[in-house]
C-alpha cells in the first residue's frame, strides 16, 4: 500500500510540475517579401536539466510524406535567464539548448516559407499562410503541454483566421491544449475576405485569399447543405466552430483536413462555371467529411503521432479513398448534383482504376502502406506499378456500399458502418485496426467479407462492377474505348523537343523498348517538325499515336520511330496494337425490382 501511495504521489508531483511549464510563441514578419517568419519561443517552469531539446516535425498529419521542415529553419539562437545559451544541432530536426538548469529560456529562429500548397507554409508581401507543423517547434517529450501563439501581422494586414481558440482580451493570441492541436491548426494572416454561416448548429467561417468570382451568398447556402448531409451520417457535429481557409490562385487545387478547419486550394475564376463550382463543392465535401473520417474515425496508426518518423498504416483506402467516395454521395444528397451526374462521376473513378496498369500490380492495402515512398513521389513508372489509395479506395467504398445495401435488402449501407465505427472509436478512445473495420462491416451487413477483402483490399482482382451495379438496378457494361484504332502506349511532352514522358505496361512502346526521355525525331521518315504542324499546343494528353503518320495507320501495322537517346540516334520499330483501355457504359433500369430500388435509394440516400 505504501508503495502504491508513493507511486501515486510521484505521478501527482510529476503532473503538477508539467502543468507549471509555460510555452508561448510569437510570430512576426520583418521580411515577408523575402518569405520569412520570425519565431520567438519562450519556455518557463521547465525541469532543472543541463539542456532542452527542441524539435521540428518532419511531416504534417494528413500528408503522408516526410518533408523535412527543419530544412527551412535558420538563425537559431537561444538565451537562458537572459544570457546567451550554447546551441547544438544534434539531429536533422533537433536543436539542443544548453540552459545550465535555468528554469526559463527564450529561443529565436527564422523560417523560410515559399512553397505554395495546402500543406506547406507560404509567405509573401500579400499574406502569410502558416502550416503549423512547419513553423512551430516542441520540447522533446512534451507534446501534451499547452501553448499560446501570438501573431503580429505585418504592415496593414488586419486579419487572422485559424481554428485555434482565441485568448480572451489578447488580440491575435490563441491557445492550444497540446502540440497535436497546434500542429493541426493552420493560420492565415493578411487581409483575407472573411464571411460566415451557420450549419449543423456550428458557426463556420470562410477566409478567402486571392480574390475570385465567387458568390458568397450562394456558397453559404450550398456549403451549408453539404455540411448538414455529412453531419446527418454521423448524428452529431463535434465542433464548436469550424474554419475554411481558401487560397484562390490562377490555377489552384487540393485540400488538407484538420480537426476543426481545412485548407483548400481553388482557381479564382472557376466559381462562375458549372464544372468549377461543382469542383469546389466536391473539395469542400471531401475535406469536411474528414472531420469524422481520419480526424476522429481513424486507423490506429494515425494518432498519437510520431513527428520524427513515418506513421505506417494499411488503411488509407478507408481514410482517404472512402472520403473521395463520399464526395459524390454528399453532393447528390445536398441537391448539388443529380442521379445522372452522380453515376457519371462514379463511372469516371471506376474507369481510372480499371485503366491504370498498376491496379493489377499493387493492392489497396499495399498502396496505403507505401504512401510514404510512392504516393507523393510518383515517377514515370508509377502508373504501371502502383495504384492510388484514393482512387482504389473510392471503388472499394462503392462495391462495399452496394454489397451491404443488397445483403440487407436496402435496410443498411456503408453509412451505418461509418457511424458505428465512429461511435466505437469514441468509446475506445483510439483508432481502429483493419480487422476491426472488417468485423463491423460484417456485423452491419450480416454476411462474410473475407473473400471481398482478399480480392479488392489485399488483392488485385479485376473489379466486377457489373455485378454490384446490378444490385441497384443499374445496367453496366465495358467496351473497348477506341476499337480498331492504332495504339503505341507512349505519352509525349513538348518542350524544346517532342519527348516520351510515359510508357504503358505491355504496350507496343513497352515491348519494343521505347524509353521515357527519348526524343522523337521522325516517324517513318517524316520529321517531327512536319508531324507537329497539325497538333494544337499545349496538349497535355498528347500521345504518339495522335501524330498524323500513326493516326492514319491500322492495327497490326509497323512504324519506324527515329529517336535520340543520350545524344545518339537510333531506330525502333513498333507493331501497333488496339488499346486495352475500356469505356464503361451504365444506365438506370426502368424495370428495376422493388429490392433494387430499395438498394439504390439506400445507396444514394435520395429517392
Amino acid at each position: 500500500m505504501k508503495k502504491i501511495l508513493g507511486v501515486a504521489l510521484l505521478l501527482t508531483l510529476t503532473m503538477a510540475a508539467k502543468s507549471q511549464v509555460k510555452i508561448g510563441f510569437e510570430v512576426s514578419f520583418k521580411e515577408p517579401q523575402a518569405h520569412y517568419a520570425e519565431v520567438e519561443m519562450n519556455l518557463s517552469g521547465i525541469a532543472a536539466k543541463d539542456y532542452v531539446d527542441l524539435k521540428m516535425p518532419v511531416w504534417t498529419p494528413g500528408s503522408y510524406l516526410v518533408r523535412e521542415f527543419g530544412k527551412n529553419v535558420e538563425s537559431f539562437s537561444a538565451s537562458a535567464n537572459g544570457k546567451p545559451a550554447k546551441v547544438q544541432k544534434v539531429t536533422k530536426n533537433t536543436w539542443r539548448v544548453y540552459n545550465a538548469k535555468a528554469a526559463a529560456i527564450k529561443v529565436n529562429y527564422r523560417v523560410y516559407a515559399f512553397e505554395i500548397s495546402v500543406r506547406t507554409a507560404f509567405i509573401d508581401d500579400s499574406h502569410a499562410f502558416l502550416s503549423s507543423a512547419g513553423i512551430f517547434m516542441y520540447p522533446a517529450g512534451m507534446l501534451k503541454t499547452p501553448s499560446t501563439v501570438k501573431i503580429i501581422p505585418f504592415g496593414k494586414w488586419d486579419k487572422v483566421s485559424t481554428g485555434l481558440e482565441p485568448v480572451a482580451g489578447q488580440k491575435f493570441t490563441y491557445y492550444a491544449t497540446d502540440f497535436d492541436i497546434l500542429f493541426d491548426s493552420p493560420i492565415e494572416v493578411g487581409n483575407q475576405d472573411v464571411f460566415d454561416f451557420m450549419a449543423a448548429g456550428v458557426k463556420h467561417e470562410v477566409a478567402m485569399y486571392g480574390g475570385g468570382n465567387y458568390d458568397k451568398e450562394r456558397l453559404k447556402v450550398d456549403m451549408a447543405k453539404v455540411i448538414e448531409q455529412a453531419t446527418a451520417i454521423f448524428g452529431e457535429n463535434p465542433n464548436k466552430h469550424y474554419t475554411f481557409i481558401v487560397h484562390n490562385y490562377e490555377q489552384g487545387g487540393g485540400g488538407l483536413e484538420h480537426l476543426n478547419s481545412t485548407v483548400l486550394g481553388a482557381s479564382r475564376n472557376a466559381y462562375g462555371t458549372e464544372r468549377g463550382y461543382k469542383g469546389f463543392l466536391s473539395l469542400v465535401a471531401h475535406e469536411y467529411f474528414h472531420l469524422w473520417n481520419v480526424k476522429r474515425l481513424r486507423p490506429i496508426a494515425l494518432g498519437p503521432f510520431d513527428y520524427d518518423n513515418e506513421n505506417y498504416t494499411t488503411n488509407l483506402w478507408t481514410a482517404e479513398g472512402f472520403t473521395s467516395y463520399y464526395e459524390n454521395k454528399l453532393l447528390i444528397r445536398a441537391g448539388v448534383t443529380n442521379q445522372s451526374t452522380f453515376l457519371n462521376d462514379i463511372i469516371g473513378g471506376l474507369g481510372t482504376v480499371i485503366n491504370t496498369p498498376g491496379s493489377k500490380v499493387q493492392s489497396a492495402s499495399s498502396s496505403s502502406f507505401d504512401a510514404w515512398i510512392i504516393g507523393y513521389r510518383p515517377n514515370e513508372n508509377s502508373k504501371n506499378s502502383s495504384i492510388s489509395y484514393y482512387s482504389k479506395g473510392e471503388i472499394i467504398g462503392l462495391l462495399m456500399d452496394l454489397e451491404i445495401a443488397n445483403a440487407t435488402k436496402g435496410a443498411k449501407s456503408l453509412d451505418d458502418v461509418m457511424k458505428a465505427m465512429y461511435e466505437q472509436g469514441k468509446q475506445q478512445k483510439r483508432g481502429y485496426t483493419d480487422a476491426e473495420f472488417k468485423a463491423m462491416v460484417e456485423k452491419i451487413s450480416g454476411v462474410s467479407f473475407t473473400k471481398f477483402w482478399a480480392k479488392y483490399i489485399d488483392g488485385t482482382d479485376d473489379v466486377d462492377f457489373e455485378k454490384y451495379f446490378a444490385y441497384a438496378g443499374i445496367n453496366a457494361a465495358r467496351e473497348i474505348a477506341s476499337p480498331n484504332k492504332p495504339y503505341t502506349g507512349a505519352a509525349l511532352k513538348v518542350e524544346r523537343m517532342v519527348t516520351v514522358s510515359g510508357v504503358a505496361r505491355n504496350s507496343p512502346a513497352w515491348v519494343q523498348g521505347l524509353n521515357v526521355n527519348d526524343d522523337i525525331l521522325a516517324i517513318d521518315g517524316s520529321t517531327i517538325v512536319d508531324e507537329m504542324r497539325s497538333v494544337r499546343l499545349p496538349s497535355p494528353g498528347l500521345t504518339l499515336e495522335a501524330l498524323p503518320s500513326i493516326a492514319k495507320k491500322q492495327v497490326g501495322d509497323v512504324v519506324e520511330i527515329t529517336i535520340r537517346r543520350d545524344g545518339l540516334e537510333r531506330k525502333i520499330s513498333l507493331t501497333l496494337k488496339e488499346s486495352p483501355n475500356i469505356r464503361i457504359k451504365a444506365s438506370y433500369q426502368e424495370d428495376a425490382t422493388p429490392q433494387q430500388i430499395a438498394v439504390r435509394q439506400r445507396w444514394m440516400g435520395v429517392k
